[in-house]
């Protein structure tokens, strides 16, 4: 039985590490696009108000301001919500940052249906397929919190144009502290033989190992990884599942077209072709409810992990 986890805000991790990055690096600066509340980059303006810029509801000024800034050595990371960066900004984005490969970071927030009440308008369900198309940037989705503190470490290092997606709600804590997080290199979480679950984000990550638990009673041995990077996604993890397991279902709370089942699949289809089922949001808006509501409606759950599951079973090619 797979004991209640704590829950965490990634959100807080992501705030609490900027402000401890920003006493070792002085060249850190943020850029709110009036959210600071939200974001909980308050954190970090409170600390260091000289480093700290509230652009007002203005996205496209951000994302020019911190290539303007990037330009003179600083490293800017911006805050707002998916739907509004890139959904506000993708033109600045492409070609102030990305085109000219600037070392800005971006952080995304409210990814996903599990924003919960806010409802559609700011739920970003799009953010993945709009920013994977853009030559240069890394995409990333920490698991939790523990995972969050880490990857904001390895986006300092990186040079280059990061985009960290993150929910709102409280998350399940699902990773370790020992655990190693590096950009591009997925976690296995359980391992299995018969199914591969590859989940991005810790909510959507504890339904498939609840999945996982379930499918045990079955007979069916399933392995469980934690693909937080979607860009560049990671192909060797990708190989050793196909060819160990047979099937993959994937899970994520973002469309299932351009998403990182769409990036698993694209590798599949050019390496090792292979039965993929795709949870995701199935070419429709997000709806208001509470987290656990909205799993059900829109089929994220472990119940619907299990059938997927069994559906790339069945068609596993006959030996």
């Amino acid at each position: 039985m797979i004991a209640v986890p704590e829950m965490k805000l990634t959100r807080e991790a992501l705030a609490d590490s900027l402000v401890r990055l920003g006493k070792i690096n002085k060249n850190i600066v943020v850029l709110d696009a009036d959210l600071a509340k939200s974001t909980l980059t308050n954190k970090f303006a409170k600390e260091y108000p000289d480093r700290f810029f509230d652009m007002g509801i203005a996205e496209q000024d951000v994302i020019a301001t911190a290539a303007g800034l990037a330009l003179t050595g600083k490293i800017p990371f911006c805050a707002t919500y998916g739907v509004f960066l890139p959904g506000r900004c993708w033109d600045q984005i492409r070609v102030s940052i990305c085109y000219a490969n600037l070392n800005v970071k971006l952080i995304a927030a409210h990814g996903g249906v599990s924003v919960g009440a806010d409802g559609a308008t700011h739920q970003a369900l799009e953010d993945i397929a709009m920013l994977r198309a853009i030559p240069n940037i890394v995409l990333l989705m920490p698991a939790d919190a523990i995972e969050m503190a880490k990857a904001a470490d390895a986006v300092l290092k990186h040079v280059g144009p990061v985009c960290i997606r993150m929910g709102r709600e409280k998350v399940p804590v699902i990773t370790k502290p020992e655990d190693k997080f590096e950009i591009g290199i997925a976690n296995v979480l359980l391992e299995g033989s018969d199914v591969t679950l590859i989940g991005q984000g810790s909510l959507i990550l504890y339904e498939c190992l609840l999945a996982a638990e379930e499918l045990k009673k079955k007979g069916i041995s399933a392995r469980v990884v934690n693909m937080h990077t979607s860009k560049p996604i990671d192909g060797k993890c990708i190989d050793k599942a196909a060819l160990e397991t047979g099937a993959i279902v994937t899970a994520e709370e973002h469309q299932v077209i351009g998403g990182m089942g769409s990036a698993v699949a694209e590798h599949c289809a050019k390496s090792i072709p292979t039965p993929i089922e795709f949870i995701g949001v199935q070419d429709r808006f997000g709806e208001s409810g509470t987290p656990k509501e909205l799993f059900e409606e829109f089929g994220l759950s472990a119940k619907f992990i299990i059938r997927a599951a069994e559906k790339a079973i069945s068609r596993k090619r006959k030996k």
